[in-house]
């Protein structure tokens, strides 16, 4: 069985595949994402995901994937870039990329100074991925006094400022949030003329805004019907942008869509392994919104329908090699460049999702590598 499996087939609606060159080789990113239920446990949790990233390392994964979230425990390390460092001064080849830095809570110049060390720590490894900030944690907002409704807004500007920061001397800037007198931002980033930037779109009028900009995006998890409507309107909006069959494919190339995923010897025993421990994790995302709530009566969305992150038939990829690679084959044949993957799911132990991610590098991934 497929968890999260649909038969869909239908055929691009804008562009044939004929008059798109495509990769064939599809990249794939484990999504660091570890929850610790109990403070007892940060440290062995933190320790843990370090390995897993020297894991994929070793294997072969194309990127390693980070998170960024405040005062709860569902990302035990909290801060992407302080352990972003770390990944890079204990790895040699794995990509760094960051799903997201939550801008609002960031001073944009001290983040291009941080990503300039880390894309020369790790010799040009980073992709540096931005998002507004929580669409769902009120609390993380509070916890650095930042109004939410300006969370877009510091977006916007933060990114403007970064990519000045670290192409221009002489930089004055003076903007709603930020106003910056900078004579050389050092040091210079081992990229040139900066470290990869993309932005991370959860709606699908912002991955058609980077569309028209000519620029790739990272989705969030959908089921595959969303992710193909949303693929095939991004190549669509390219089109008639201007952008040539080339630069459609080109960006397609260095899109990226999440999923949840967990690979054992057989279906069943994923299920069983899998199933409970992405139940968990959910509830666990959800406590703390329901604890402010209960204290202060505030919230940042009411879900009246539960969505397809939080359903494991949509938003889990488990079962044997077999089974997971025909899935990831459905998402392959929507066209996107690459998946980030989390392995680890909720209070997972690390063995078992060790074993899961050497299992699906030595017997799914290499099929997608022609």
């Amino acid at each position: 069985m497929v968890v999260g499996r649909l038969a869909s087939r239908c055929a691009y609606s804008v562009l044939n595949l004929e008059s798109v060159a495509r990769s064939n080789y599809m990249k794939f990113g484990n999504f660091l994402f570890p929850g610790a239920t109990d403070s007892e446990r940060d440290a062995q949790v933190i320790n843990e995901t370090l390995q897993e990233a020297q894991l994929c390392d070793r294997l072969g994964m194309d990127m390693v994937w980070l998170s960024e979230h405040h005062f709860d425990g569902i990302c035990a390390y909290v801060d992407p870039v302080a352990f972003a460092a770390a990944i890079a001064s204990s790895t040699s080849t794995v990509g760094i990329g960051f799903a997201v830095a939550q801008m609002s809570l960031h001073h944009p110049i001290r983040l291009a100074e941080q990503m300039s060390l880390i894309d020369n720590i790790s010799q040009g490894r980073v992709l540096l991925g931005l998002g507004r900030g929580t669409a769902y944690n009120i609390y993380e907002y509070q916890g650095y006094d930042v109004d939410p409704d300006e969370a877009f807004e510091r977006l916007l500007e933060a990114e403007k400022l970064m990519i000045d920061a670290w192409t221009t001397p002489n930089l004055v800037h003076n903007g709603k949030f930020w106003n910056v007198r900078l004579p050389e931002l050092r040091p210079r980033p081992f990229t040139q003329p900066h470290p990869r930037v993309i932005r991370a779109c959860s709606g699908a009028e912002s991955a058609l805004e980077m569309a028209r900009l000519g620029r790739p995006f990272l989705m969030n998890v959908q089921n595959n019907q969303v992710t193909r409507e949303r693929m095939d309107a991004y190549r669509a909006t390219m089109a008639e942008s201007g952008y040539s069959a080339a630069d459609i494919a080109a960006n397609v190339d260095q899109t990226w869509v999440w999923r949840n995923i967990f690979v054992a010897d057989t279906d069943s025993l994923a299920e069983e392994l899998a199933i409970p421990a992405f139940e968990e994790q959910i509830a666990f995302r959800h406590a703390m919104r329901e604890r402010v709530y209960a204290e202060q009566g505030v919230r940042m969305q009411q879900e009246t329908v539960k969505p397809a992150r939080a359903q494991a038939s949509q938003a889990v990829l488990c079962g044997s090699p077999e089974t997971v690679a025909n899935a990831i084959a459905e998402i392959d044949d929507i066209g996107v460049g690459g998946l980030i993957l989390q392995f680890r799911l909720g209070s997972m132990s690390y063995e078992v999702a060790q074993r899961s991610i050497e299992l699906f590098m030595s017997e799914v991934a290499p099929r997608f590598r022609d």
